[in-house]
């Protein structure tokens, strides 16, 4: 499981060099103690600008270390799932600093002092810091957790909001195709007609289904994803009236796996697909056409397409990708990222057929 996405990793990069600049501050104040503890008399003989530099110069040498806590908490993250293994990781990563903070002592002590290091020198450093060395490797990877998660809850809450308004503008955009003149005037035009025929019933229904349509776009509480199970009655009640708006030109095939009815897929990301199909393609053709909704998973993906008989895409006389198509690829890539797609091709023989994939899981997150 990855500790952050891209966007958030990319934001912790500042941090990191800031943390490392932070090691200047007690740097600092260990040469302003040694320069003092000289003047008070508690240096014999008082301290030189080399122990000035050996004292400030020891805190830095784990400020150049610090990206490499910040790229190992990165790597291995402090969270529930790997929790013990990670934590060993740490804690020998804590060590084996430790020993470089040591060696990088050992080697400014020889720049400054020109005394060659040794291996008891070395040892000897390594176990004074050891404590000390340990407990500041887990102060960083804190730091590094807790920006990661300060950012990452930022970027939630921004996704959050703009979700939110691609949503409402997905329910905008049913009802307005839904409520456009000619869908309601055809639509009452089909039931006067059945009332006509004395088919009061099959009337009725077709009211309760609009009613359920429109009441079900104007709500404010629907979640950003739904069960295909679900979003498959919307799209059934919505061919319903067209069928009876095309009479038998009209003819929808659904190939759907049974076994993903609980697949999550996001609201209203089939019924413009099959808007068009039927604007497109059965619409302007005066024989028989047929619409095909299908629904499979391609190992982690899900993959949902509607393909029409109409005319194709050579001979639409405007473009098939139009506002219902930008929005469902923008809301898929605001989803998903990268994993998601949307793609149109040619139907074999006539025809047009458009493609959605995105990583499949079920409602509620099971994979």
């Amino acid at each position: 499981m990855q500790h952050a996405p891209p966007a958030a990793a990319g934001r912790t990069t500042p941090v990191v060099w800031l943390v490392s600049l932070a090691w200047l501050g007690p740097a600092l104040l260990a040469m302003f103690q040694t320069y003092m503890q000289g003047r008070l008399g508690h240096w014999d003989p008082p301290p030189t600008w080399r122990n000035l530099l050996w004292e400030g110069g020891d805190w830095l040498i784990y400020g150049l270390l610090t990206p490499i806590v910040f790229l190992l908490a990165r790597r291995f993250p402090i969270e529930r799932r790997g929790l013990f293994p990670h934590l060993a990781v740490h804690l020998a990563g804590a060590v084996l600093l430790c020993a470089a903070w040591a060696a990088g002592g050992r080697v400014l002590h020889w720049i400054l002092f020109r005394e060659p290091p040794t291996a008891g020198a070395f040892i000897s450093w390594f176990f004074i810091s050891l404590p000390f060395g340990v407990a500041v490797y887990f102060a960083v990877l804190g730091v590094e957790h807790a920006v990661f998660h300060f950012l990452q809850a930022r970027e939630r809450e921004t996704q959050a909001a703009r979700l939110t308004a691609q949503l409402a503008e997905a329910r905008l955009g049913a009802l307005r195709m839904q409520l456009q003149p000619h869908f309601l005037f055809n639509s009452l035009n089909a039931i006067t007609v059945i009332v006509r025929d004395r088919d009061p019933a099959t009337a009725t229904r077709l009211l309760e289904q609009l009613g359920d349509m429109l009441r079900r776009v104007m709500r404010q509480d629907r979640p950003q994803e739904v069960r295909l199970a679900e979003e498959l009655d919307f799209v059934r009640q919505y061919l319903a009236i067209e069928e009876v708006r095309f009479s038998d030109r009209l003819r929808v095939e659904y190939a759907i796996d049974p076994a993903l009815a609980a697949a999550a897929v996001p609201e209203f990301v089939l019924q413009p697909l099959v808007e068009n199909a039927v604007r497109h393609g059965v619409a302007r053709r005066t024989g028989p056409t047929r619409v095909r909704i299908s629904a499979r998973r391609e190992g982690d993906d899900m993959v949902l397409s509607v393909s029409d008989e109409g005319p194709g895409l050579a001979a639409a006389a405007e473009p098939v990708p139009g506002v219902g198509l930008s929005n469902t690829r923008e809301r898929l890539r605001t989803l998903y990222g990268d994993r998601a797609q949307v793609s149109l091709s040619a139907t074999p023989g006539a025809g047009t057929t458009v493609t959605v994939r995105f990583p499949f899981k079920a409602v509620g997150g099971e994979q």
